[in-house]
């Protein structure tokens, strides 16, 4: 099995497959979604009474909507998430109390009228553990309003809930075969004017492929062409897949996780079915 890097970024990679079957992709697809872990909040403490900023003027800690639906929207924010450092609660060597290993616990004190941002969450563990996407509108606060909350993110995975869904926009699909036969084509154009994806163009008066991978395998090229040239069909042993990551966890440690996610429970159904049949 052989790995080609088409596209990469923080959030963001693209990459060929070779070498490999539809069911080890969808494997690794289901693995993107449900096992790759990250932080997010999930406890929210709200705390109520009046606040008086430094020149005395009084606030009160209320939200204008439901407690529930704020608590709601910070579970959603991208806490970034060192999958190296942090453990799940209910194996973390403090026996699920809470500490720097499976817990980031974050402030929010901002006093209205204003708009409350991602970016207005203060880890109090370390600086850099703020929310790298800031701007990430949460509510809007009105005079006299001066919310004082206390949020902690634990690690968990899309299969507890989606707010832990590290992976999105996960997909394949097979890396297209394009043929042109050069006896029938004679050069009309109508297949490189058809294709949605600007795949083909013309050639010394012929078809030709110049963007392959940009093929999604629509088969319109065909239907355009009057003399039955040219064909497009997916290799089923290659693939073309990508997915992005909401900011939590770099696309790349997202990946080499699902890899060793699925490395290890083929591992272990090896061995168990190896002991069922001795």
């Amino acid at each position: 099995m052989q790995l080609e890097l088409l596209e990469l970024s923080d959030t963001k990679i693209s990459f060929v497959l070779s070498g490999s079957s539809p069911y080890f992709v969808n494997s690794l697809r289901r693995a993107l979604i449900t096992d790759v872990p990250k932080m997010a909040i999930e406890d929210v403490e709200f705390h109520l009474g009046p606040i008086r900023d430094a020149s005395g003027k009084e606030f009160e800690s209320i939200f204008p909507i439901f407690d529930e639906m704020v608590a709601h929207r910070l579970g959603l924010l991208p806490i970034p998430t060192d999958l190296d450092v942090y453990t799940f609660k209910d194996k973390c060597k403090c026996g699920g109390e809470g500490c720097p290993s499976c817990r980031i616990m974050y402030k929010l004190n901002k006093m209205g009228p204003c708009t409350v941002y991602s970016g207005d969450l203060e880890p109090l563990d370390d600086p850099k553990l703020a929310i790298r996407d800031d701007l990430i509108p949460i509510i809007k606060l009105t005079d006299g309003q001066a919310p004082l909350i206390y949020a902690t993110a634990y690690l968990g995975t899309s299969a507890m809930h989606a707010k832990w869904q590290t992976c999105i926009s996960v997909g394949y699909r097979y890396y297209p075969e394009i043929q042109i036969s050069e006896k029938k084509c004679d050069g009309c154009g109508k297949c490189v004017e058809r294709c949605p994806r600007k795949v083909l163009r013309l050639d010394k008066k012929k078809a030709a492929v110049e963007k392959l991978a940009a093929c999604v395998l629509c088969e319109s090229c065909e239907e355009a062409c009057p003399n039955a040239a040219i064909k497009a069909r997916g290799d089923e042993t290659r693939f073309i897949m990508g997915f992005e990551t909401d900011g939590s966890v770099p696309a790349v440690r997202a990946l080499s996780y699902a890899l060793k996610k699925l490395e290890d429970e083929f591992t272990e159904f090896r061995e168990k079915l190896g002991e069922e049949l001795e």
